[in-house]
């Protein structure tokens, strides 16, 4: 494949020029020398040697190509989730009304694409005026935007004393959705703030849950009235019910630093990995249930996500994920941007940080200290730790998680829950005591 380079680019981008090849160079160069020998040497045996090379070279070249062949890379472009197949090829066109004796065919995948033979080159034959496709199928292995390409192609026609300058064609990109762990929460939400929802609030209002029977009032519905208390006390009473609200979730995702290998979606799990999939398992169980979500990222770039409801919601919050990557060098993260007043009081802030950077464990206190409801879930992998550089490297790892184990308690003496991601009900235990804490009556 020629260079990807500023310069090689250039030349690759270049229109397609048919320019000769070493075997007409060869033929030419032994057929003016059979031809001066014979001349020079009154051999008429060499003139007769060289005029099967001179009438093949002609034969071949009386119909020369006029127009440059075309490649096309075509990737599916539905969902596609981590594991599932992919369905991409190369197709090459002949515009021309010569065959093509000979097309090699090659393209770069992405390393998370195991498209089958797809690093190899595929040489195929064309017709005129035809098409001819390379199936490149396979499997995404891992969340992201993967990419088909790119793809080069070049040609031989003429019995091969012509070829076509490669073809190069850009990249086709491929969105791979990350796979969406089973994940769900039954325990209630610490605030619901919205005015219709699914949440059982503690205020009263519309809603199926009963609160209590309290006496008739001015502007209740004659079908609240609870008649057989009625009749007991000989006064109008009506049954009481909590209003159903939606709630505000924040997802938080700690991007300020890389840990653990990742294996591809059977494989083992990064803290991208982890992180990238709970983020999209937690905000599609908060989505289906009508609650209003919005994402964003710990790190120098502050990427964030407008919260909303609904299955556009979803597929926006998908999008967004795919672009979650490690911060590289050592930009500061925007504290402004996650300030206490940037964010709601009556928001429940997830926050999938694998605690290896202090300024995370910084941000989680200062979240709680400012009484937002915080709930820390741990995306480090297990067994993580950094590659063996010496005969220290073991002593130092232990003394780090030792330290790592003094922050995480810490962060519990400030009340941040922290917990591991383990799919389904992983936040069910910690919900629950943030719910307590949100009832329990607040000192003044």
């Amino acid at each position: 494949m020629p260079p990807t380079g500023a310069a090689g680019a250039e030349e690759s981008w270049a229109p397609p020029v048919w320019v000769p090849t070493r075997a007409l160079g060869r033929t030419v160069l032994l057929t003016g020398l059979l031809l001066v020998l014979g001349v020079a040497l009154g051999r008429v045996d060499l003139v007769l040697l060289a005029a099967p090379f001179a009438i093949g070279a002609a034969v071949g070249l009386r119909r020369m190509p006029r127009s440059a062949p075309e490649l096309t890379i075509s990737a599916e472009e539905e969902h596609i989730v981590e594991g599932g197949e992919v369905e991409a090829g190369l197709t090459v066109a002949n515009p021309d009304v010569i065959n093509y004796d000979l097309v090699v065919v090659r393209t770069r995948t992405s390393p998370w694409l195991k498209l089958e033979d797809a690093d190899r080159p595929h040489a195929i034959t064309v017709a005129p005026d035809g098409w001819t496709a390379v199936d490149l199928s396979g499997r995404a292995t891992r969340w992201g935007r993967q990419s088909v390409g790119p793809a080069a192609a070049r040609v031989a026609a003429c019995g091969g004393l012509l070829a076509c300058r490669p073809v190069v064609i850009p990249a086709k990109g491929v969105r791979v959705y990350p796979e969406t762990e089973p994940f769900a929460a039954t325990e209630a939400m610490p605030a619901a703030a919205g005015l219709v929802g699914n949440h059982r609030s503690r205020r009263p209002g519309e809603g199926g849950e009963l609160a209590g029977v309290r006496p008739f009032a001015p502007g209740d519905r004659l079908r609240r009235i609870d008649w057989r208390v009625s009749l007991r006390t000989r006064d109008l009473h009506v049954a009481s019910t909590l209003s159903d609200r939606d709630a505000e979730v924040l997802l938080l995702l700690d991007v300020l630093g890389e840990a653990g290998e990742s294996g591809g979606v059977k494989g083992k799990a990064s803290v991208l990995d982890t992180t990238v999939r709970a983020a999209a398992a937690i905000a599609e169980h908060y989505l289906q249930r009508g609650d209003r979500v919005s994402l964003a990222e710990y790190g120098g770039s502050a990427r964030r996500l407008r919260g909303a409801t609904g299955r556009r919601q979803y597929l926006t919050v998908l999008e967004w994920l795919l672009d979650v990557r490690a911060e590289r060098g050592d930009r500061a993260p925007a504290e402004h941007v996650f300030a206490a007043h940037n964010v709601s009081s009556d928001a429940l802030v997830v926050v999938l940080t694998p605690l290896v950077d202090p300024r995370a464990a910084d941000m989680l206190a200062g979240l709680v200290q400012s009484g937002r409801f915080t709930v820390a879930v741990d995306t480090l992998p297990e067994g993580a730790a950094p590659p063996q550089r010496g005969p220290w490297t073991p002593l130092a790892t232990r003394l780090w998680r030792m330290e790592r184990e003094n922050v995480l308690g810490r962060l519990r003496e400030h009340g941040v829950p922290v917990v591991e991601w383990a799919g389904a009900g992983s936040l069910d235990l910690v919900l629950r005591d943030v719910s307590r804490l949100a009832s329990a009556p607040r000192g003044r």
